[in-house]
């Protein structure tokens, strides 16, 4: 090769390379068009605000415990020996005889641990099943206890996970408002056989003995549902106080709070609501010995955007206020 047509190699050369170049980041430009550009992703990977990981503490304790709850989760339906036990070891906990509350809940293969809130440093006793963590689950629930506070209140989730993001408003409301108890049911709402998991609706689970011991010990409680667009179509929330009229003064300032922050309340105490939650058992429990109790279903927007959410659990911490008051 002569002087002459060397230069012109080396610029043949040149000019491949950056072609090849070009044509690398083209592609690599095109692929990613291809995934993402003017593309609506799909409804089961749309996640709404709340989706993402929650902060660290009780919420992602309890979020991460209701994550596998689906209808096929299974339950397995308590006899009225292990509903006992473990409702008599809440109560002793609650008169702060942690030992033998753990010595008591032992006998049903429950245990007691303290977690502590990292967004607050509040401590909370929590009650779970040793069993959760087996390949045949038995769906009977958790309870968690303030351990800083005397506790006043109770907050009740019975539907998590099929009433969408419901436990994520119990696991704010307990963060949020000191002398609670958060009882949250162990497992989706169809896992068992009929409606045995459905425990808004059944005496005979672990969640309800829990319930009905806090409401012979006076406290009162709420009871949080989700409900569809389409159940309430011209409401955000249906508020109810059951079949009772114990918390209509709670269930009113509730209402006036949420209508304050803009969202429009069903009011059941004062005309026909759906959802009202007439035959809701631990609502007829309550009743039955004037204890308040409220019923509240949330539509979607006050579930699943975290904005909306804050909202919400900051009209109940309201209530829970009046509580720790009396």
């Amino acid at each position: 090769m002569n002087s002459h047509t060397r230069p012109v190699a080396t610029a043949k050369k040149l000019g491949l390379l950056a072609a090849v170049t070009v044509c690398v980041l083209s592609l690599a430009q095109c692929s990613g068009d291809s995934s993402d550009r003017g593309r609506t992703p799909s409804r089961e990977h749309r996640e709404p605000p709340s989706a993402t990981a929650p902060p660290p503490g009780l919420e992602r304790e309890i979020t991460a415990y209701t994550a596998a709850f689906d209808e096929d989760s299974g339950y397995r339906r308590p006899s009225r020996t292990d509903r006992k036990t473990v409702a008599a070891g809440v109560g002793l906990l609650l008169d702060g005889r942690r030992d033998e509350a753990e010595r008591r809940l032992s006998d049903v293969d429950f245990a007691i641990r303290t977690v502590t809130d990292e967004a607050t440093g509040r401590r909370y006793a929590e009650i779970a099943d040793r069993a959760e963590s087996g390949s045949a689950p038995r769906g009977w629930g958790r309870v968690y206890v303030d351990l800083d506070s005397p506790v006043r209140w109770s907050a009740q989730v019975p539907h998590p996970v099929a009433d969408r993001h419901t436990e994520r408003l119990g696991a704010q409301l307990l963060s949020r408002a000191p002398g609670g108890v958060l009882i949250v049911a162990g497992a989706h709402r169809k896992a068992g056989r009929g409606d045995q998991a459905d425990v808004a609706h059944r005496r005979d689970s672990v969640f309800h003995a829990v319930c009905d011991e806090l409401v012979r010990r006076g406290l009162p409680g709420v009871q949080l549902h989700g409900m569809a667009e389409d159940s309430a179509p011209d409401h955000d929330v249906v508020a109810s106080t059951g079949r009772g009229r114990e918390a209509v003064t709670e269930g009113r300032a509730l209402a006036d709070d949420l209508k304050r922050r803009g969202y429009d309340v069903c009011r059941a105490w004062a005309r026909s609501c759906p959802l009202a939650g007439r035959t809701n058992v631990q609502g007829r429990a309550a009743t039955a010995r004037d204890v308040p109790f409220l019923h509240v279903e949330f539509g979607p927007r006050l579930r699943e955007d975290r904005d909306h959410a804050g909202e919400a659990v900051a009209a109940l911490a309201d209530v829970t206020r009046t509580w720790r008051r009396g």
